[in-house]
């Protein structure tokens, strides 16, 4: 599954592979180079000003589809729990619905720290996974307390839960049918969504793991801007050069007009 990310205005990249930072690192002979090759070089943002900014690409969180299923499993939680749990004397209730408000809360945190801190968004992100799955055992509980039937592959009702559920990700698609669904069928669809919920974030999490290995974290980041900075001010300084000598043999020619003029 794709997840859905948006870009910030502000900011445009720089591959390193092309500029800014290729003009160092992929040159082994350059005094102070970085010993990362352009393929294992972080992503380079620039603000608007062309300054090099050691923040990661922000992700919207609230764009991923595993999060809008995790919105949609923390209202159907609470309508369960409203439902067919004990209002008193019953841990459970507060269980589920924590470990569901846990999960969205900390793919929000998470996917928010990540902009300074690939190891703060895994944590979290894997503190969202384990929540996800302790509701998961919860649901799984109370069909078996309850004698009701968890609906598998084959089962005609499962194959439509799952179709629904794979296709729908926004609460508005469930407000109006979660009050006319019973203990079962309210059951069964959050074990579907965390079944979903619980795959798109594993391959979630495995991507951003390997973006910490192959382009480090902030301190990594940190050095790549300023090298990147540093490349772009000799740039800066080399392009003057050129002008004021460009500038110094267009005045030497002037002069030697008006001085052929005088004569």
């Amino acid at each position: 599954m794709t997840e859905k990310q948006s870009d910030n205005k502000p900011y445009h990249t720089t591959s390193s592979g092309n500029s800014g930072l290729s003009g160092i690192s992929g040159n082994p002979g350059t005094s102070g180079s970085p010993r990362y090759s352009s393929k294992h070089s972080p992503q380079i943002r620039h603000y608007a000003d062309g300054v090099a900014s050691v923040l990661r690409k922000p992700v919207v969180y609230t764009g991923l589809r595993f999060y809008m299923r995790s919105e949609v499993l923390y209202q159907l939680t609470q309508t369960f729990c409203q439902h067919y749990l004990p209002k008193y004397g019953d841990r459970t209730v507060d269980q589920m619905v924590q470990a569901a408000r846990s999960t969205k809360q900390n793919i929000a945190e998470g996917s928010s720290d990540g902009q300074t801190s690939t190891e703060t968004e895994l944590k979290l992100l894997g503190i969202a996974r384990g929540s996800n799955k302790e509701l998961l055992e919860d649901y799984l509980d109370y069909l078996k307390r309850h004698g009701l039937n968890e609906w598998h592959n084959g089962n005609p009702r499962f194959e439509q839960l799952h179709q629904y559920c794979k296709n729908h990700y926004k609460f508005e698609d469930y407000k109006s049918i979660l009050p006319r669904m019973n203990d079962e069928e309210l059951a069964n669809m959050a074990i579907c969504l965390c079944h979903q919920v619980d795959s798109a974030l594993t391959k979630y999490i495995e991507r951003k793991d390997r973006e910490f290995t192959t382009e480090g974290g902030i301190r990594e980041r940190m050095t790549a801007a300023r090298l990147d900075q540093r490349a772009t001010q000799k740039e800066v300084i080399e392009a003057q050069r050129r002008e004021i000598e460009s500038l110094k043999e267009e005045n030497a020619r002037l002069r030697k007009i008006l001085e052929e003029m005088r004569k």
